[in-house]
């Protein structure tokens, strides 16, 4: 049975486009907006109360000066500065609690759409420093849209303050309101470009350096620690260069507004001053109009608070970059109930930078047999079993399991029925058992699926067993491919691929795992560079270049010399058997010994009936020894 044609178009379909920029900006914003309200509220209050302040101190001056009865006034003042510390005091708590919400909310969000989009489309986006710095300062963007749309009152109040008192005072301070002005529009402009550039040399090196740590051992082993180091540490010219610029930027902005407000209140205290001697103001008018020049004088203030919002700004457009990437589209339909899990893959082509990684790949795998994939480092086995389970798409061709296109099938119904496992697996969770389960799983079904992975035999040697935290248990390769196919093997699939997933594993335990694998129900795909691993499986598929050199059983394709050179096996190592590996004689001579392997895969060595390998099992045992496993192959 085959997709239907109208299903298959439904899920190619174009995906929609991208969200206009700025989105993410406004989402965060609008859902901050109940506790950047409170900040709003409190800051505007905190405002009123200061600028209110300077009238009743200079009242309760001009009335203590004429002895008369001030404590009202006194009392006035007392509570109005009462409600600054309390305004200054909310709005800390309120911001502080909304940032970190936020930025918890942008981080799932990011890590949602770098998770949802296709491979392909996610790699170079520097998600480590997005989750983290970016999403850091972007999580202030409610708190910081109030503070800068509130950081005006009070030099505002502090100007209308000051004409109220006195028009000529008043005049005195907005001469130099322009030349302000012109400073905080510099900021806005060029701050915003400086720690752009910043962010993104940043994100940059984090990249480098995540790759770095990733491959320490080989670095180590390679002896190029410098050479890695000027790697790693080349685009921190670069921040630097912009991270200056920024700081030029805000000490140029901060250095004029701080050289330009001490000479306007000095004016205005000049200007009062005169009107003083002259009669026209009292000594608490004075008092008020200090005050109030310092109050107008924080206008500079404005240029931290719009510093912060450009910071904001900045941050967001940086997480947006992940949160809107094109999510893989899925369909709605369901795979039939009883299919045997047969994948079928036709004309699959798939390019990278113009360079064409899989060519017209066209294979069948039967349901429930074992596919061994092999080939050389660079042909595209990995890229091919990421298209097998629709980890990607394929540029070009289509992929079947029980006849239905995957690229129609709901999430739900492609997860549940494809499982992977990975040579390095990635393992989440507060315990061993956490990181197998990956959800809900009762006890008996996480034992059956250690021990069918062999893992058992070190879980139930930890201090708590599968129960063991994950920092508690130091794990070797080959423990961590053992969980890894643990966790493959919690659930029943139709297909199961293997990306080199025991590549770690000791002989023994691989047949363990083998034998574990003959049982699954389903169908199997196995990225392998082991010889007994291909003579075990029902087919191989011999990839090389992204193109299907070769398919068929492992026997007849070790005629081959360029198959068995994949093994490393030298070009003498001929015949119509899949050559097995060095065997050692009762009078310790080594030779060479012939497998033949039928279409059935049943596997048999031509040895001394009493030094006989079940190549299923991988054990070779002598009847003069009983060592309880028998001798590693």
């Amino acid at each position: 049975m085959t997709a239907a044609p109208a299903d298959a178009a439904r899920a190619r379909a174009t995906p929609a486009p991208p969200p206009a920029e700025g989105r993410l900006l406004r989402e965060a914003v609008r859902r901050g907006r109940g506790p950047a309200a409170l900040v709003l509220a409190a800051t505007a209050l905190g405002a009123a109360a200061a600028v209110t302040l300077p009238l009743a101190l200079g009242r309760a001056v001009d009335l203590l000066i004429a002895r008369a009865d001030a404590g009202s006034w006194v009392l006035l003042c007392t509570a109005l500065i009462a409600t600054e510390v309390a305004t200054d005091a909310l709005v800390a708590r309120t911001g502080g609690r909304t940032g970190a919400a936020t930025t918890a909310w942008l981080r799932r969000r990011a890590l949602a759409g770098f998770l949802a989009a296709p491979p392909a489309a996610t790699t170079g986006t520097g998600l480590p420093t997005r989750l983290t710095a970016n999403a850091l300062d972007a999580g202030t963007a409610p708190v910081a849209a109030a503070t800068a749309a509130a950081a005006g009152l009070a030099p505002l109040g502090g100007l209308a303050g000051l004409f109220l008192v006195d028009p000529w005072a008043g005049a005195a301070f907005v001469c130099g309101v322009p030349l302000l002005l012109l400073i905080l529009r510099a900021l806005l402009r060029d701050g915003r470009a400086a720690l752009t550039t910043y962010q993104e040399e940043q994100g940059r090196m984090a990249r480098l350096l995540t790759g770095a740590l990733s491959g320490a051992a080989t670095i180590a082993a390679a002896g190029t620690v410098r050479a890695e180091e000027r790697r790693v540490l080349a685009p921190l010219a670069g921040m630097r260069a912009a991270g200056e610029r920024t700081w030029r930027v805000q000490g140029r902005a901060a250095g004029l507004s701080g050289a330009l407000m001490p000479l306007l209140v000095a004016a205005v205290l000049a200007v009062g001053g005169v009107r003083l001697v002259a009669g026209h103001l009292t000594p608490g008018d004075l008092l008020a109009l200090s005050r109030y020049a310092v109050l107008a004088a924080g206008a500079g203030a404005l240029a931290g608070a719009l510093n912060g919002w450009v910071r904001a700004k900045a941050g967001t457009a940086r997480v947006e970059t992940v949160t809107a990437l094109p999510p893989t589209p899925h369909g709605t339909r369901d795979l039939p109930p009883h299919g045997d899990g047969t994948l079928a893959l036709h004309g699959v082509h798939v390019t990278r930078d113009g360079v064409p990684l899989l060519d017209s790949v066209t294979l069948t795998l039967p349901g429930g047999t074992t596919t061994a994939l092999v080939g050389p480092s660079g042909s595209g086995k990995s890229l091919l079993a990421a298209v097998a389970g629709r980890l990607t798409d394929p540029d070009q061709g289509t992929v079947l399991l029980d006849g239905t296109d995957l690229r129609t099938l709901s999430a739900d119904t492609l997860r549940h029925a494809v499982a992977y496992a990975f040579e390095r697996p990635a393992l989440f969770g507060a315990t061993i058992a956490d990181a197998v389960a990956c959800g809900p799983l009762p006890e008996p079904d996480l034992r059956r699926a250690l021990r069918r992975a062999a893992a058992d035999t070190f879980t139930d040697r930890l201090p708590h067993g599968p129960r063991t935290p994950l920092p508690e248990a130091p794990l070797s390769g080959g423990e961590l491919q053992r969980l890894g196919l643990a966790r493959a093997f919690t659930r029943p699939t139709r297909l199961l691929i293997l990306d080199d997933a025991t590549s770690s594993l000791d002989t023994v335990t691989a047949h363990l795992v083998a034998r574990a694998l003959t049982d699954t129900p389903g169908t199997r795909l196995t990225i392998t560079h082991r010889l007994t691993t291909a003579a075990q499986s029902d087919q191989v598929v011999w990839l090389d270049g992204g193109r299907i050199r070769g398919t068929g059983p492992h026997s007849a394709l070790w005629r081959d010399p360029a198959y068995r050179a994949v093994f490393g096996a030298g070009a003498g190592a001929g015949g119509d058997a899949g050559a097995g590996p060095d065997t050692v004689t009762d009078t310790g001579a080594r030779r060479r010994s012939d497998v033949r392997t039928d279409v059935n895969s049943d596997v048999r060595t031509e040895l001394p009936a009493d030094r006989r390998t079940d190549l299923h099992t991988g054990i070779r045992t002598d009847p003069r020894v009983d060592t309880g496993t028998g001798a590693a192959e």
